[in-house]
């Protein structure tokens, strides 16, 4: 019916939105369209937006603005959490045809039902309360990593966020339906899985069920040979998770723990639900039983309510953990959060300079334990992607490696020694097993 027809998305912001872009594109194709790049001219183009800062909202106005410019007939659609938060917003851009909320964007009749350009912005959404529906989704490039949707939504409200008025309450698809899920995955020759969500560990909230169960089933499927946990909060990462990922083949020696704030008086503010020594046990206890385990922190820097003594406390607790790396984000007002009645202000300035000593903390983090790797030998599972000659993998703890392009590695899982730094953000390798693959090493 729609032979002949483009459509293109344009997506921002985290995995969880490629994921689902991912899965709305493939709506699409059922239906005739072909898949072009936003860089294309299209028909139909879909952004799928992010806001979890300011700057997340100007890019995607930004981002909408472009393709417009693009194509001034093609018809526009707008989704995501920038569409369900702010439709009205979206729509005083001239050119948007549809906005749809969080539970409308994966009706691909919605859509089509208005390919005609109308004067005016169609709007579709519902109040996040009524907001019921969980969609499967994953997402992948050169069929080497994928990322696949577990869990959506978000219960613990915190004074920062409006993710749950984005997405709406914590929800997902019975561990039955997720296995089954990940065994198509397999099926498609795809070698690792990283589980995402907005609150994995609260998995089975809406059935029953919990995340170690999941992982444990998926731990039994023979054809993904990797997975990956995303995102998981200190409270809900057990004891039984850490030693059970110690354990197994499959799940990689890699977290990543959403901290916020080192001081505890922000955390109450945040209404986070752990305190920072909670945090400092789930560190130690990773590195008791996996002690080449990769440690990713997430970190807000300057949020209402830090002043210069608790920031200064947070960034000696945070500098004293074994981690990794930091993911850090300056703090933005977000409006109908409760963060916005908290009387102690960040100016933009300094939150700016507060991030950016984390950043220089996290690049210590980082080269550290990069370092400490040199020398050793680790499996790797390579991309098909040429980067000026050279292709990329990550070790088992995320390590990220290069070594000279060759297309007979891409989507293996090979035997390496780590050499030296490449770059500062990854190493040289060497193949231990080179003549297998018909190449030899130039370094």
């Amino acid at each position: 019916m729609f032979k002949g027809k483009k459509v293109a998305f344009y997506t921002l912001g985290c995995k969880l939105n490629f994921s689902e872009s991912s899965s709305i594109a493939q709506s699409f194709e059922e239906l005739g369209f072909e898949r072009v790049k936003h860089t294309e001219v299209a028909d139909v183009y879909v952004i799928n937006t992010c806001s979890v800062t300011d700057m997340a909202d100007k890019k995607c106005r930004q981002a909408i603005k472009k393709l417009i410019k693009l194509n001034h007939n093609a018809f526009i659609a707008v989704v995501g959490c920038y569409a369900q938060l702010k439709p009205e917003e979206i729509s005083k851009i001239e050119g948007v045809d549809i906005v749809l909320g969080t539970q409308e964007k994966f009706n691909v009749q919605a859509y089509l039902s208005h390919l005609e350009k109308k004067e005016n912005t169609q709007l579709y959404g519902c109040d996040f309360k009524l907001i019921e529906d969980f969609n499967p989704s994953f997402s992948y490039g050169d069929r080497t990593r994928c990322f696949l949707k577990i869990q959506d939504g978000c219960d613990y409200f915190c004074t920062y966020c409006t993710i749950p008025f984005a997405r709406g309450r914590s929800r997902n698809m019975s561990i039955d339906k997720t296995v089954k899920l990940a065994k198509e995955i397999g099926e498609k020759g795809i070698k690792e899985i990283i589980l995402t969500g907005v609150n994995i560990g609260d998995f089975g909230k809406s059935t029953d069920e919990n995340f170690y169960n999941l992982i444990s089933e998926l731990d039994k499927i023979e054809s993904i040979e990797r997975y990956r946990i995303s995102s998981i909060e200190p409270n809900l990462l057990t004891d039984e998770i850490i030693q059970f990922v110690a354990k197994s083949k499959k799940f990689m020696p890699h977290f990543h723990i959403p901290l916020q704030s080192g001081s505890n008086e922000v955390l109450k503010l945040m209404k986070r639900r752990y305190n920072r020594e909670l945090f400092e046990e789930k560190v130690k206890l990773i590195k008791k039983y996996i002690p080449n385990a990769f440690i990713g922190v997430d970190l807000i820097a300057g949020s209402r309510g830090e002043t210069e003594e608790y920031f200064e406390d947070a960034y000696n607790f945070v500098s004293s953990l074994p981690i990794s790396f930091l993911h850090v984000f300056p703090y933005s007002e977000r409006a109908g959060t409760k963060a916005l009645e908290i009387d102690h202000i960040v100016e933009i300035s300094e939150r700016k300079k507060r991030a950016e000593k984390f950043h220089k903390l996290s690049d210590k983090f980082l080269h550290d334990f990069y370092k400490k790797h040199i020398g050793t030998r680790a499996r790797v599972l390579f991309e098909d992607a040429n980067h000026n000659g050279m292709m990329h993998g990550f070790t088992d703890n995320y390590i990220k490696v290069a070594v000279d392009y060759n297309a007979n590695l891409a989507n293996k899982i090979v035997d390496i020694e780590i050499l030296d730094f490449h770059s500062e953000n990854s190493m040289k390798a060497l193949l231990i097993d080179s003549a297998r693959y018909n190449f030899m090493p130039k370094f």
